[in-house]
C-alpha cells in the first residue's frame, strides 16, 4: 500500500461544462426529433440505436465539447457528487478506451501537476496530460508490471470496465461484478490511505456481496446513477472513499 501524503490537495476549479445538456434550442424551440428509417441493410434495433444517438443531448454536447463519448459526463456528474478529483492527484482510469473518462480527469487534477494513467487493452489514442498503457488486467504478470510502473502513490482507481453483453442478463451481471473484483483487487493494491475508488456495475443482486466487502475497506461507499445514465440502463456505480490502510 502506498504510503499516505501529508496534506490533501485543494479542490481544483473545473472549468465550466455541460452537465445537463438541453433538448431545447436558445430561443425556447425544442428541438425536432430525428427519426431514422430502417434500411434494407439496417436491422430494426440498429436503427433504433442510431435514432437514439442522434437524438442523445448528451452524445452532441460530447462532441460540441470535444469529448470522446458521453460517458464523460457520468464522471462530471460523479465529481460534482462526490468531490473526487482535487489537483495533482495521480489517477488510474481503467479499461479507458475511448479515454472520455481520462479527458475529464486530466481537467481535473493536470493543472496541480497530478498524473492520469489511462490503462486499456485496446489501443486508445493519446490523451494531453495522460500516460496512455496497454495492459491486460487478466494477466497476474502484465498487473504487476504496472503496479511497479506507477511512478505516484495513486489517489483514486477509476473503472468503466464492462464485459460483451451476451443478452443473458444474470450472466452479463455476473461477469461485470467480476471485472469490479478485478478492478477494486487492484486498487487495494495502489491506492493511498483515504483514496478513491468508482467502478460501474450492473443492478442484478449479486454487486450487495461486492458492496459489502468494499464496506469493510473503506470509509464511505455510496450506490449511484448519473443523469447521464439512460434511463431504461441497468447500470450504476459504486463510488468508495476513504480507502482503510
Amino acid at each position: 500500500m502506498a504510503s499516505k501524503r501529508s496534506s490533501r490537495p485543494s479542490r481544483k476549479s473545473v472549468p465550466s461544462r455541460t452537465k445537463k445538456p438541453s433538448s431545447l434550442r436558445a430561443d425556447g424551440a425544442r428541438v425536432a426529433h430525428e427519426r431514422v428509417k430502417t434500411a434494407k441493410r439496417r436491422s430494426t434495433s440498429s436503427a433504433r440505436w442510431l435514432e437514439r444517438q442522434l437524438n442523445d443531448p448528451y452524445v452532441a454536447a460530447a462532441k460540441s465539447e470535444g469529448y470522446r463519448s458521453r460517458a464523460a459526463y457520468k464522471l462530471i456528474e460523479l465529481d460534482e457528487r462526490f468531490d473526487l478529483f482535487h489537483r495533482g492527484d495521480a489517477v488510474v482510469d481503467l479499461g479507458a478506451a475511448p479515454g472520455s473518462w481520462t479527458q475529464v480527469a486530466t481537467e481535473c487534477v493536470g493543472k496541480g501537476g497530478g498524473i492520469v494513467y489511462a490503462v486499456d487493452l485496446v489501443d486508445i489514442e493519446p490523451v494531453s496530460g495522460a500516460k496512455v498503457i496497454h495492459a491486460d488486467l487478466g494477466d497476474a504478470d502484465a498487473v504487476q508490471a504496472l503496479i511497479a510502473g506507477l511512478e505516484h502513490p495513486i489517489d483514486i482507481v477509476l473503472s468503466d470496465m464492462a464485459p460483451p453483453a451476451t443478452g443473458h442478463a444474470a450472466t452479463d451481471h455476473l461477469r461485470i461484478v467480476a471485472l469490479c473484483e478485478t478492478a477494486e483487487a487492484f486498487a487495494e493494491e495502489v491506492l493511498r490511505p483515504g483514496g478513491a475508488f468508482v467502478a460501474k456495475v450492473w443492478q442484478g443482486g449479486a454487486e450487495r456481496d461486492f458492496l459489502a466487502r468494499l464496506k469493510q475497506r473503506y470509509d464511505f461507499v455510496k450506490h449511484a446513477k448519473p443523469q447521464a445514465s439512460r434511463a431504461g440502463s441497468a447500470e450504476m456505480y459504486l463510488v468508495a472513499q476513504g480507502c482503510r490502510s
